[in-house]
């Protein structure tokens, strides 16, 4: 008995408690919406595309040049810096030649501007680097795209699961209101001793059973709440209550497959193809680098001045020989690397044909399931119905009638459990076939 008091107490309480928090209705779609818009796990992804779309802007050095300015100021008494600066500045005498003063200069103030320019002319492996940088960047905007699906998937999922909560609540709640009317009859009954104490003890027993399947049905409610929160990131976790019912969604089992133009496996094969252009790059660094450069100077003794100048341009040819075995073991290590994304690329697909194939027989079952338990459903339906109208007239035991009761719950928590697996697994159908 006390336990039933303690049961019933706890569950006034975190009803109370549930009661005062703040109640939002919200519809599938306003979470749809609310998640592309705050979701961090999308935020995330977007950085790292624009992580990898500024690795692809770097790559433009292969084809733009390379453009410096500088000033350097100098006071000098070497004997070779200070001629120089002299011949520089176009200030050279025929006192300067004396041997004297070459070999013990005064000291002699330099200011030169100093323009650059490199520009890369033939540069093989830049490119393919270039083309790597290119494929990872599609390959991460199609992982963000593919996150955004998944997402969709997810809040499908999980305010379905808010829906089955409330469902479960009220499949209780009015478990529990019987419950209770068939204790006040069996008190009743008790009284004028149609029943045993031991009746009237089973009828309570189950109505401490149900309160206590209440009270983790609220607390599933929370849960769905506070997970929907998580994907809307709203950190105010507040109960929701869904607009929309839960009910069976028509759906056609169509001969799909896995698509290769699906955004994540593409993302795949954009990376697989970034290996490859790295191994490419890694090969070409072998040959030589064409790259053009020149430079203008202006030379004065004094600061911002340019009263002598000159410029200078050519163009070099480099060709690094030899570099150990380092380019060759990075070459062999680039070479394995592509083959393994190649590899992983068509042990994912096959992976998510398995999936799908699953998946199909999956929805299949629930199908069928939710035929069945529609069924048992209305027959509990039934027997619960003649069992209370014979109880009331003292023609049925106490331990039929809650045995009718009980099953009659569970078929309405099964019913509704199967809608969710069947509108589950169309979902999920969608997510995998989505192209």
């Amino acid at each position: 008995m006390k336990k039933h008091i303690y049961i019933t107490l706890g569950l006034l309480a975190f009803t109370l408690f549930v009661e005062a928090q703040e109640m939002v209705p919200i519809s599938k779609s306003e979470v749809q919406s609310k998640v592309l818009e705050n979701n961090t796990s999308i935020k995330i992804s977007e950085e790292e595309f624009k992580q990898a779309r500024a690795d692809y802007r770097q790559t433009n050095a292969v084809f733009l040049p390379n453009i410096t300015a500088s000033h350097t100021a100098i006071a000098t008494t070497n004997p070779l810096m200070a001629f120089g600066s002299k011949l520089n500045q176009e200030i050279l005498t025929q006192n300067d030649f004396n041997p004297a003063l070459l070999n013990d200069p005064s000291q002699i103030e330099n200011f030169a501007t100093k323009l650059e320019i490199q520009q890369p002319l033939i540069n093989l492996d830049g490119m393919f680097q270039r083309k790597a940088a290119k494929s990872k960047m599609e390959a991460m905007s199609l992982k963000t795209e593919r996150t955004k699906d998944y997402l969709a998937f997810e809040v499908d999922k999980a305010y379905m699961q808010l829906q089955l909560a409330y469902k479960a609540i009220d499949v209780l709640e009015k478990a529990l209101e019987a419950a209770n009317a068939n204790k006040k009859l069996a008190d009743d009954s008790f009284k004028q001793g149609y029943l045993q104490r031991a009746d009237v003890l089973n009828v309570e027993v189950r109505v401490t059973e149900v309160q206590n399947q209440l009270h983790m049905a609220k607390s599933n409610v929370q849960n769905a709440s506070n997970y929907l929160s998580f994907l809307i990131n709203d950190e105010s976790f507040v109960v929701y209550a869904p607009t929309d019912e839960l009910t069976v969604s028509a759906y056609t089992l169509q001969d799909k497959t896995v698509s290769e133009n699906r955004s994540d496996i593409k993302a795949m094969q954009f990376a697989s193809n970034a290996f490859e252009s790295i191994n490419k790059a890694d090969k070409m660094a072998f040959l030589p680098k064409l790259n053009a450069f020149g430079s203008y100077e202006m030379y004065d003794d004094q600061i911002f001045q340019a009263d002598a100048n000159g410029y200078l341009f050519g163009a070099q040819l480099s060709w690094d020989i030899f570099q150990g075995s380092k380019r060759f073991g990075k070459a062999q290590k680039s070479k394995a690397e592509f083959e393994k994304s190649k590899l992983e690329y068509e042990q994912y697909v096959s992976q998510s044909q398995l999936e799908l194939n699953k998946v199909k027989r999956a929805f299949l079952d629930a199908e069928n399931k939710l035929k069945l338990t529609e069924l048992a459903l209305q027959q509990s339906d039934e027997s619960l119905r003649i069992r209370t109208n014979r109880f009331k007239e003292g023609l049925e035991k106490t331990s039929d009638l809650l045995i009718a009761e009980t099953q009659y719950a569970q078929k309405q928590l099964e019913y509704y459990q199967t809608i969710f697996e069947y509108n589950y697994t169309q979902a999920y159908l969608q997510f995998l076939t989505k192209e």
